[in-house]
C-alpha cells in the first residue's frame, strides 16, 4: 500500500496552572531571562534561589555569590565514617562596588553571573582551573581574603602575584594590565581588563608553568554538550581570545575521550574534586564516546527451559487475575506509576516466557488506568502544566510543596515520569491506536525531563489497521515548553533530582537506577513509537547514567575515588551531592544498608543486568548487606532487591530465599524476580534474544 508525508505540531495537552507553589521566576536572573520555560534542577541553581547565597561547586571551585562579587574556595574534603563532605570556606574574594548579582547567561556547561552597574561580569565554565572575571570599563577592583597572607610575589610587570597563604595555599592572580596589591589583598584600585585566578595545586614547577602559559591565552565564556551521534557526546567551549583553551578533566571523561588525543593531557596539572582527580587538557572541543549498550525489551537471554516458562507464566497467571480485580488506590505520582510499570513489566514477562493470553486483560488494564492521568479524569490527583517555569507539575504538588515528593517543586521529575513512560510505552506497544491518540501527552511527559528543546522527530506511524502501510510524520512543537535536559548533568554525566529547593551542598539524587528506569523508559517510548531520534537519545543517556552510578555510588572494595576508611565500610552512597557523599537516605539512616542497596537497584528491568555487570561487585554488596538482614522489621520487599543481586552469581541460592518472601516491593512483583532468577540461570541458552531496534 502507499505511503505519504505529514507533520504533526504537537499541542500541548495537559491543563495550565500558575503553581502557586513553585517560587516565582527570581530577581537573580536577568530580566530578559525572566520566561519560561526556565531549567529547575541546574547546577548553578542556588545563585537563583531565596537571596542567591548558597554556595555552588563549579569544578574544581565552590563558588559563593557576595555582595557585588564572588568568594572562590578550593574545597578541603572533611571525611567522617558515613559521610564525605566539602566545606565552603572563603579562601578569595573578588569584588567591585556594592550590588547583587545575576545570571545573564546558562548553558550545559557554564553559567555567567554579572553585576548590574559595576562593568563586572564572571563567566563561570566548569572544568576550567582559572576563574575569570571581565571588567568591561573601569571598574573598582577589591581583593581580600580570610587567611593571613604569608608571602606576595609580583612579576616584574606586575601582572601576575603569587599570593600564598599560611594555610598552604598559593593562588595565582592574572591580570591582563598591571595592578598593585598589597601585602595583605587590601585596598582598593580602578581596573578596566581581565583578571585570572587559579589555585596553584601542587608546588611542582611544571604545574605553575603550565597555568602561567594559559593564562594570557583565550578563556572559556561558554560551553555546550551536544549528542554528536548515538553514546556520543561533544563538548564545545565558545571562548575570547586567541589560543587553545586550558581545561580540566575527571576521570569518568578521560575514561570515554576519543578527542583530544592523550598527547593533549597535562597530569602535572591536576586538582582534587568530589568526583575525582581532575587533570589538564588542552582544546576547544571534546568528544565522548561511550560503548553502545544493546537492550530492549526483554532480558539479553531469555527463557529457554520450558519448566521455568510455566513457572513464571504460572505465577504471572494470579497476578494479572488479581490485578484485573483491583485498582490502583494510590494518589501519589511516585507510586501510581510504579504501579502501572509494574503492571506493564507483566506485559512483557507474558510475551517472553509464551502466556499471550494475558496481554489483553493488562493492555485493558493499562488502558483505564494511564487514560485518566492523559485527559485529566484522575479525579485524586492529575498532571498539569505549570506555565510559571514550563513543565508539567502535579495538581497535589502544585497545591502543596510536600506532597508527591516535591513534584510541585521540580523534585525527581524524571524518577516519577519514567515509570509513567515506561508504561506507556508498553501499552502503545501493545495497542499502537491508543498511542496514536496520546502521542501528545506522551511526548509531553518525556520532554519534560530530557526534552531537545524543540523537538524534530522522524516517526513512523503505523495505520489503524494491520496492514503493512507506514505513514511518515514530522513531530514537532512549535516553541519551547520545557527547558533543555530538565535533569541530564552533561558534565558529571548524572541527573540531579533535587529541583527549586536550596542547598548549602548544590543539587543532589538518591537513587540511580530509577535515572537509569527514566532514560530507558524514554528509549523503550522511541522504540514503540518508532521514533529513532528519542531511542537513540534515551540509550545515549541511560549509558551515561550507567556510568556515573558505577564511579560515583558504587564502591567496590578497590575503589580509589573515595577514602579507604570510607571504603572499608561502605559499598554504596545514599544520596550524592555536589559536594558531599551522604549514606543515609532521604526516608532510612545509614544502618539500614539493604534500603541504601534495594534503592540503587529498583526497579528490576532488563537494564539492570547492565547496571550491574560487575557480577564481582554484586557479590561484595550481597555480602557487606547481610547484617542488615536480621535487623527487625526489614521487609520483604527490600530483601527481594539483594536477592535479586544474588541471582547474578548464585540464582538457585536466591531462589530459595526469594520463595520464603511473604511479598514484594509495590513496584515489583513474584512474577518478576522468577522472570529475573531463571534468565540468569545457569545452561539458558534464551528464548528471545532481542536488539533494542526490534
Amino acid at each position: 500500500m502507499g505511503g505519504g508525508t505529514e507533520t504533526i505540531l504537537l499541542p500541548q495537552p495537559f491543563p495550565t496552572t500558575d503553581s502557586p507553589v513553585a517560587p516565582h521566576p527570581s530577581k537573580f536572573l536577568a530580566p530578559f531571562l525572566r520566561k519560561n520555560p526556565l531549567p529547575t534542577n541546574a547546577f548553578w541553581q542556588n545563585f537563583i534561589l531565596n537571596q542567591g547565597s548558597a554556595p555552588e561547586y563549579i569544578h574544581p571551585y565552590s563558588i559563593k555569590a557576595e555582595d557585588g562579587g564572588l568568594s572562590i574556595c578550593y574545597p578541603s574534603r572533611v571525611v567522617q565514617p558515613n559521610c564525605i563532605s566539602q566545606a565552603f570556606v572563603p579562601d578569595l574574594t573578588v569584588k567591585t562596588r556594592s550590588g547583587k548579582h545575576v545570571v545573564s547567561h546558562f548553558d550545559d556547561l557554564s553559567v555567567t553571573l554579572e553585576f548590574p552597574g559595576t562593568g563586572m561580569s564572571v563567566p563561570l565554565v566548569r572544568g576550567c582551573p582559572y576563574t575569570t572575571f571581565v571588567f568591561s570599563d573601569s571598574s573598582l577592583l577589591q581583593f581580600s581574603t580570610r587567611h593571613i597572607v604569608q608571602k606576595l610575589v609580583p612579576n616584574e610587570d606586575r601582572t601576575k602575584h603569587r599570593v600564598t597563604f599560611i594555610n598552604g595555599q598559593t593562588w595565582l592572580i592574572y591580570s591582563s594590565e598591571p595592578i598593585e596589591l598589597s601585602q595583605n589583598l587590601q585596598g582598593s584600585r580602578n581596573f578596566e581588563g581581565v583578571i585570572r585566578v587559579a589555585l596553584l595545586p601542587s608546588n611542582n614547577s611544571e604545574a605553575e608553568d603550565i597555568l602561567d602559559r594559559f593564562s594570557s591565552a583565550a578563556y572559556p565564556i561558554q560551553g555546550h554538550a551536544n549528542m554528536s551521534g548515538s553514546f556520543e557526546l561533544t563538548y564545545v567551549w565558545k571562548k575570547s581570545g586567541q589560543g587553545e583553551l586550558l581545561m580540566l578533566s575527571l576521570p569518568m571523561h578521560r575514561d570515554i575521550m576519543s578527542s583530544p588525543s592523550t598527547d593533549n593531557t597535562l597530569p602535572a596539572l591536576a586538582y582534587k574534586s568530589m568526583d575525582g582527580d581532575m587533570h589538564g587538557v588542552v582544546g576547544d572541543s571534546w568528544v565522548l564516546k561511550e560503548t553502545p549498550t544493546s537492550v530492549g525489551w526483554y532480558s539479553s537471554k531469555g527463557i529457554s527451559d520450558q519448566v521455568h516458562r510455566n513457572t513464571v507464566a504460572k505465577a504471572l497467571r494470579k497476578e494479572v487475575r488479581e490485578l484485573t480485580l483491583t485498582e490502583i488506590t494510590t494518589d501519589s505520582s511516585y507510586f501510581y506509576g510504579k504501579a502501572v510499570a509494574r503492571a506493564a513489566r507483566m506485559a512483557l514477562i507474558a510475551e517472553e516466557v509464551g502466556a499471550l493470553d494475558l496481554l489483553e486483560m493488562i493492555r485493558y488494564f493499562l488502558i483505564d488506568s494511564l487514560t485518566p492521568w492523559m485527559d485529566g479524569k484522575f479525579k485524586a490527583n492529575a498532571f498539569l502544566y505549570d506555565s510559571k517555569w514550563g513543565g508539567l507539575t502535579s495538581r497535589n504538588g502544585s497545591k502543596n510543596g510536600k506532597a508527591d515528593y516535591g513534584f510541585g517543586l521540580y523534585n525527581d521529575h524524571h524518577i516519577h515520569l519514567g515509570y509513567f513512560c515506561y508504561a506507556g510505552a508498553v501499552l502503545t506497544k501493545l495497542d499502537p491506536r491508543w498511542g496514536m491518540e496520546y502521542m501528545a501527552h506522551l511526548y509531553t511527559m518525556v520532554e519534560d525531563y530530557m526534552s531537545f528543546h524543540h523537538y524534530n522527530h522522524h516517526v513512523c506511524v503505523h495505520d489503524h489497521d494491520q496492514h503493512t502501510h507506514h505513514q511518515h510524520t514530522m513531530v514537532s512543537r512549535s516553541e519551547p515548553l520545557i527547558p533543555r535536559f530538565r535533569n541530564f548533568d552533561f558534565w558529571v554525566l548524572h541527573s540531579w533530582a533535587a529541583g527549586l529547593t536550596e542547598f548549602v551542598d548544590g543539587r543532589n539524587q538518591e537513587s540511580t537506577s530509577e535515572a537509569v528506569n527514566a532514560y530507558y523508559s524514554a528509549a523503550l517510548l522511541g522504540l514503540a513509537l518508532e521514533d529513532s531520534n528519542l531511542a537513540n537519545a534515551g540509550f545515549t543517556l541511560m549509558a551515561f547514567e550507567i556510568r556515573a552510578a558505577r564511579a560515583l555510588w558504587h564502591i567496590p572494595s578497590d575503589s580509589r575515588l573515595y577514602e579507604q576508611s570510607f571504603v572499608s565500610t561502605h559499598r554504596m552512597v545514599g544520596v550524592l551531592w555536589a559536594n558531599k557523599r551522604d549514606t543515609g537516605l532521604w526516608f532510612a539512616p545509614s544502618e539500614w544498608r539493604e534500603t541504601r542497596l534495594g534503592i540503587q537497584v529498583l526497579p528490576i528491568l532488563p537494564i539492570t543486568e547492565i547496571l550491574f555487570q560487575d557480577i564481582g561487585f554484586a557479590k561484595e554488596l550481597v555480602e557487606w548487606v547481610q547484617s542488615s538482614l536480621s535487623r527487625p522489621g526489614v521487609g520483604d520487599g527490600w530483601k527481594g532487591f539483594v536477592y535479586a543481586l544474588q541471582a547474578l552469581y548464585a540464582p538457585e541460592e536466591a531462589l530459595k530465599n526469594v520463595k520464603a518472601l511473604s511479598g514484594h516491593d509495590d513496584g515489583n512483583s513474584l512474577s518478576n524476580m522468577l522472570w529475573w532468577i531463571y534468565s540468569r540461570w545457569p545452561g539458558e541458552q534464551g528464548g528471545w534474544v532481542l536488539s533494542h531496534f526490534e
